[in-house]
């Protein structure tokens, strides 16, 4: 059990140190203002709810070997996406709201 603990433990404690770096990076993107701070705690809450949810999902839909393939296919995709810093394609252009601003593949919003 406290290996269990400890997993559910690091995996919070990494998201939460994920969210204060890419709030560094966009931050003085859009201004450094309290909206995007709070858009970017919602975010983040969601991702976590969102792992909570497949943490649930995944231990009543599937048996344990197959829960370790689909947790590694995890990890590897993490591990695949390193470093977690946005690209400078991603600053907004202009004056763009960023709780509506979609990125598209040249930078530019998608509206």
């Amino acid at each position: 059990m406290p290996v269990y603990a400890l997993t559910i433990f690091m995996g919070a404690f990494l998201l939460f140190q994920v969210q204060p770096l890419i709030g560094k990076y966009i931050l003085p993107w859009f201004g450094g203002g309290p909206g995007v701070w709070t858009t970017c705690m919602l975010f983040f809450q969601m991702a976590l709810l969102a792992g909570y949810a497949y943490a649930h999902l995944i231990s009543h839909r599937l048996k344990a070997p197959a829960q370790a393939i689909a947790h590694l296919c995890l990890v590897f995709a993490a591990l695949a996406l390193l470093p977690v810093t946005p690209a400078d394609s991603w600053k907004p252009n202009g004056g763009e709201n960023p709780v509506n601003w979609e990125c598209s593949p040249n930078g530019a919003n998608g509206d």
